[in-house]
């Protein structure tokens, strides 16, 4: 293929180099040798490529990696943003909603109900059943309008009793709607906890089994690079000294 022992055809613009500006394709890696294959169908193995052209290859390769990597990144944050849209999602402010939808009716019986498991009720109620039976059987201020055995206090505490009850009842169907609300919220959450991990999962492996491997094989491209680098920079100083030492024989036989 080589015209001159010291100089080589690149196979990308067919161009004579010095062999040491020049690498064999079949020493390369085999991605890189892939792409280069791709935009030259006709290149054999035993082929050579000049270091120009392989650093745009190499470069192109890196470039690959990093839209690759962010286009799987984007991928995911969009899967996790419309997931996160999604009304399965939605939290809502339980408080709030119960506060806005409660009727005149429930209200009261809310009071009621709350009154009437306090302490205020208890001291209350025991008062006035002591007053009740103190003012009959004792005849103060002369009055007894329900001697013993207070019929009348016993129909007024039936009457007390029945209509507590249903309005006890009231309020516990308010709270299990405050419980039934409070578990979808639960439930809410918990799914979008469990979304959110299976997406940090899927981040987790992306990284491991796409973009790790990605950094090694960028930093063992910046590490050839370097290598060539370094090889081309001591060639030249060889060159150099080699032309320091022709100048000094010339200059010593004038």
């Amino acid at each position: 293929m080589a015209t001159n022992p010291e100089l080589v055809k690149c196979l990308v613009d067919n161009r004579e180099y010095e062999v040491e500006e020049v690498v064999l394709l079949k020493d390369l890696a085999p991605d890189l040798r892939n792409r280069i294959k791709a935009d030259n169908p006709k290149a054999r193995p035993q082929d050579f490529i000049c270091s120009h052209h392989l650093l745009k290859y190499r470069l192109a390769g890196v470039d690959a990696f990093i839209n690759t990597d962010l286009k799987q990144s984007g991928k995911i944050n969009r899967k996790l943003t419309k997931a996160l849209q999604s009304d399965d999602y939605e939290v809502k402010d339980v408080n709030s909603q119960l506060a806005n939808s409660l009727t005149v009716g429930q209200r009261i019986a809310d009071d009621i109900a709350r009154f009437g498991g306090s302490w205020g009720f208890i001291i209350v109620f025991t008062l006035v059943l002591l007053l009740w039976m103190s003012v009959n059987s004792l005849g103060l201020f002369g009055i007894r309008f329900d001697t013993y055995p207070f019929i009348l206090l016993n129909l007024f505490l039936s009457c007390i009793a029945a209509i507590q009850a249903p309005i006890i009842m009231m309020s516990q169907n308010r709270a299990a709607d405050r419980d039934r609300l409070d578990a979808e919220n639960d439930y809410h959450v918990t799914l979008k906890s469990e979304h959110e991990l299976r997406i940090l999962h899927a981040k987790l492996d992306h990284l491991s089994q796409n973009q790790m491997p990605h950094s090694l094989e960028v930093s063992k491209i910046e590490i050839e690079i370097l290598s060539e680098i370094r090889s081309e920079l001591v060639e030249l100083r060889l060159r150099q000294e080699s032309l320091e030492q022709s100048f000094d024989e010339l200059k010593s036989k004038d």
